[in-house]
């Protein structure tokens, strides 16, 4: 498969994933013709044009959606870098006329962290969501009413090297969320803290999770866990574009340089046995990135790991909706049930969806 092929692909189950309607996609793409900046038949050009239309006529979110899509996988052009410019403004347009929604930015010596927050005018429990490796803050942020609703001061966020988060994506990187927890321990009840991390983010949420007691309970979709990053067999099955992207974030000047790196990524069972804390999991019965291998080692060494797994690619995008609905419903479960009422078997497996 070809770059713009792949793109396209990839796109669609994106595009899906966000409430795009396949027709819509369908027919943005078929006007796609390359990928070369400048040019106005180009990826990033039609889906910009598609997110103007859509701000046009007052349809804001529908607008970041474009140009989530016209920034995808990463902003490594000019073209790009503009796409994800004008979804990060025309989200601050929106937020501010649903009120309740603040921009946070956190300054480290080694980058600058972005969130999108609500519910922290009193400590509440804390929820941070983050994304993976191509997905931008403001696709997940509409989801903050929802969530100030249940209880929670939430902030969302993205992975190392996305959107407007400026560090370099690297196997410390699960040390970001500590640095967040820190800051924010003045406006939010950090001691109570969930986090919802889909994909990449997962695999930092749950390395995070095993140093820091603060992080109470995991739910993620898709993450890897060590095979991903060490599975020789499996690597040549990865997409291109997921390749490319990591090595992007990673900042490794080759292949054989990101495989280098992603090894030391790897987390091993002692790490995974310290992680003494629920971990919700959403697995996809034909992920074409994580190897089934990673499932297995988590139902082996976590002490408490539920999967819900549907029959998809990975992130489930066909069935956004029930993931959506199972992921929130464990979580206000483990959030308010009794200590008492928690699972205490090591794997409660085999719920699964077709």
């Amino acid at each position: 498969m070809d770059h713009l092929e792949e793109l396209k692909e990839f796109a669609r189950l994106h595009a899906r994933g966000q409430g795009m309607t396949a027709g819509h996609a369908t027919r943005v793409l078929t006007r796609i013709t390359n990928d070369t900046v400048g040019d106005p038949g180009s990826w990033a050009a039609v889906w910009t044009a598609e997110g103007r239309a859509a701000a046009d006529r007052g349809d804001l979110l529908d607008a970041c959606r474009h140009f989530a899509l016209a920034r995808f996988p990463y902003h490594g052009d000019a073209d790009r870098v503009h796409a994800q410019r004008l979804c990060v403004e025309t989200f601050d347009r929106w937020r501010q006329h649903q009120g309740g929604i603040e921009r946070l930015e956190f300054e480290h010596c080694d980058g600058t962290v972005v969130c999108w927050a609500t519910g922290l005018e009193r400590p509440r429990p804390l929820l941070i969501v983050m994304g993976g490796i191509v997905s931008v803050k403001e696709q997940w942020a509409p989801l903050l009413p929802l969530l100030r609703k249940l209880g929670f001061a939430a902030v969302v966020t993205e992975l190392p090297g996305v959107g407007e988060n400026t560090f370099t994506y690297g196997p410390d990187s699960w040390r970001i969320l500590g640095f967040l927890l820190d800051e924010l321990a003045d406006r939010a009840r950090v001691s109570d803290t969930s986090m919802l991390a889909l994909s990449f983010s997962g695999h930092l949420a749950v390395r995070a999770a095993a140093d820091d007691s603060r992080i109470r309970r995991v739910l993620t979709v898709g993450a890897p866990v060590a095979g991903f990053f060490t599975d020789d067999a499996w690597w040549p099955r990865v997409p291109g574009i997921t390749a490319d992207t990591l090595r992007r974030l990673t900042g490794s000047a080759s292949p054989a340089e990101l495989r280098y790196l992603l090894r030391q990524f790897a987390l091993t069972p002692e790490q995974l046995r310290q992680v003494r804390i629920p971990v919700r999991y959403v697995a996809s019965g034909r992920d074409e990135i994580i190897p089934p291998e990673d499932q297995t080692l988590l139902g082996r060494t976590l002490d408490d790991v539920r999967f819900k797994t549907f029959d998809d690619v990975h992130g489930s995008p066909a069935h956004l909706g029930a993931m959506r609905r199972w992921l929130i419903s464990q979580l206000l479960w483990l959030r308010f049930a009794r200590r008492g009422d928690r699972p205490t078997s090591r794997t409660l497996s085999g719920e699964r969806s077709s």
